[in-house]
């Protein structure tokens, strides 16, 4: 793969201490993106509530509630990897050159 000019990584782990199936896994990042939902309605005062928390604080939730929205999403591919032979390397691979054909990625010269 070629290498891009800029390229961050996150990595996310397997979480061992469960079993979790391809259904109740795609209702758990449902949830999940539901509480970043929430949490960014606030921030933008969209729910007519008032908030009485610092923007700092808000955006502190909502990094916690996108990491949570990431790890079940992380879950997910391992799910099927696990159970439906998915290769997760040849799917991300395929991902970032999609991000490049769409121009969202640019090469590196």
């Amino acid at each position: 793969m070629e290498k891009y000019t800029e390229f961050k990584q996150i990595s996310l782990p397997k979480l061992n201490n469960l079993q979790p199936r391809l259904e109740s896994t795609c209702l758990k990042l449902m949830e999940e993106a539901g509480e970043l939902a929430q949490a960014i309605g606030k921030f933008r005062g969209m729910n007519g509530e008032k908030v009485d928390l610092k923007e700092q604080e808000v955006i502190e939730l909502i990094s916690k509630e996108l990491l949570d929205v990431a790890q079940v999403a992380v879950s997910m591919m391992f799910v099927l990897e696990e159970e439906y032979a998915i290769n997760i390397k040849e799917k991300v691979d395929d991902h970032i050159e999609k991000l490049v054909k769409k121009g969202y990625i640019k090469l590196e010269e």
